[in-house]
């Protein structure tokens, strides 16, 4: 076991943004399906316009995607055909910004995400001081981990002095007992490191890692979504991802290894179709819902698996691409049900859910979420950039766009005041080079 904030392993971590300064950010999503490269710069907000967590306006400079090459469920399993589409990817957007990328923030859905979330309790004597606060969060981050995790994120997301909870900053208040509730999402290590190190081989360095479910949360979730409690359910191609926030904090993550890929070669077995052909008929012909379906118009003609270009095409039904594809969802959508009800937290997000992803697109799948879940369920996009050509405007960009928003918010993360700079001299010596990030820290 190891104790989250001083373990000896830890992750980069990005520096917070200036208020008064613009800065040009570089994201990576890495999926199944697709890599998205955006690059953005961000302007500070001027005083009368700054919203809860967003400091900065975001301009898209440059988009980059690629699909996705030795990546599985978001983990590297061929890591010089990973390190080429990531080269690929980066490269497309660096053309169109004019810029030259060094660094990036890293979306991470592998490494078996666990949510971890601890109270404790000191007492005060007179006015709560910086130190009760940085003690009391101390205490609650010596959450024990399992060996071969590292904390991936740490947020405090309730702090109560006697009795009054919910409280922003106590610093000046007076009471008797200071209460800190913290959230840590932990990550296996080894996934983490072999996504590093495929970006490392294209000569770019790893300046944050953020979790799929949070970057798609921030990306979509409306200010009083997040105040009032919601769930955000990312639909990816190789895996779904759970997000929980209450009182606009990021309290409780998970994940499925079940996505729209799974759909794709179920219609693939299914009619005995090729992966690619099958996932052209369930993007554009593909339902949940039978009634949305119309059976008289002009039937799929597809060519069967094996044959040669000459060969009769077989006649598909839309009716039965249903039968195939619902029953599928229906089961994703179970398992993020009972994810959700396991959490604990089931009073915390109501009848609220956003549904994102580029899986979420498929026809009636927002309608079928609502009947699995028994909650009001919206379809979420990216919202709060600009500079996004339309194709990259939907639900499949939420992740990338999230990554773009996550620096306005990592200042309420909690690291250990060691783990920084102790940590990365250790890595550097450790990997036998001092990345971008390393020099920031120091």
């Amino acid at each position: 076991m190891s104790v989250f904030g001083f373990g000896k392993s830890d992750v980069p971590r990005i520096k917070a943004l200036s208020p008064r300064r613009s800065r040009v950010i570089s994201v990576l999503d890495v999926g199944s399906e697709k890599i998205s490269c955006l690059i953005a710069r961000l302007r500070p907000r001027i005083a009368g316009e700054m919203l809860p967590d967003r400091s900065h306006t975001i301009e898209v400079l440059g988009v980059g995607h690629h699909r996705s090459r030795g990546i599985k469920a978001g983990a590297v399993v061929d890591i010089a055909a990973a390190e080429m589409a990531i080269r690929q990817c980066v490269d497309a957007a660096e053309r169109m910004a004019g810029l030259t990328v060094e660094s990036l923030i890293v979306s991470l859905t592998a490494g078996r995400l666990k949510s971890q979330r601890r109270r404790a309790d000191t007492e005060v004597v007179g006015e709560v001081a910086a130190a009760d606060l940085s003690r009391v969060t101390a205490k609650a981050a010596r959450v024990p981990l399992d060996e071969g995790r590292v904390a991936l994120h740490s947020t405090v997301y309730d702090l109560q002095l006697d009795d009054d909870a919910g409280l922003e900053n106590p610093v000046g208040m007076t009471g008797e007992r200071l209460s800190s509730s913290l959230h840590v999402l932990s990550a296996e290590i080894a996934p983490l490191r072999n996504l590093e190190a495929a970006i490392n081989r294209a000569q770019l360095v790893v300046e944050a890692f953020v979790a799929t479910p949070y970057a798609s949360a921030l990306a979509t979730m409306v200010e009083d979504e997040a105040a009032m409690g919601s769930a955000c359910i990312d639909m990816g191609s190789g895996a779904t991802t759970i997000a929980i926030f209450q009182n606009g904090r990021f309290v409780y993550a998970d994940q499925i290894a079940i996505g729209g890929s799974n759909i794709t070669m179920d219609l693939a077995r299914g009619l005995s179709i090729s992966p690619a052909d099958a996932e052209r008929i369930k993007v554009m012909h593909g339902s949940t819902m039978a009634e949305l379906l119309d059976d008289s118009g002009e039937p799929i003609t597809v060519t069967p698996l094996g044959e040669s270009g000459d060969a009769h095409p077989i006649v598909v039904k839309r009716s039965l691409l249903t039968k195939i594809i619902r029953p599928r969802a229906e089961e994703t959508l179970e398992l993020v049900r009972d994810r959700l009800n396991a959490s604990g937290l089931g009073h915390v997000i109501g009848k609220r859910v956003v549904l994102t992803g580029g899986a979420s697109q498929l026809a009636g799948l927002a309608e079928t979420a609502r009947i699995v879940l028994q909650r009001n369920v919206r379809l979420g996009r990216p919202l709060g950039v600009t500079g996004l050509n339309p194709s990259s405007k939907g639900p499949g960009f939420s992740t990338a766009v999230g990554l773009l928003i996550y620096p306005q918010v990592a200042h309420r993360e909690y690291v250990a005041e060691r783990s920084i700079a102790l940590q990365a001299v250790e890595k550097a010596m450790e990997g036998g080079r001092i990345g971008s990030w390393l020099r920031r820290a120091l």
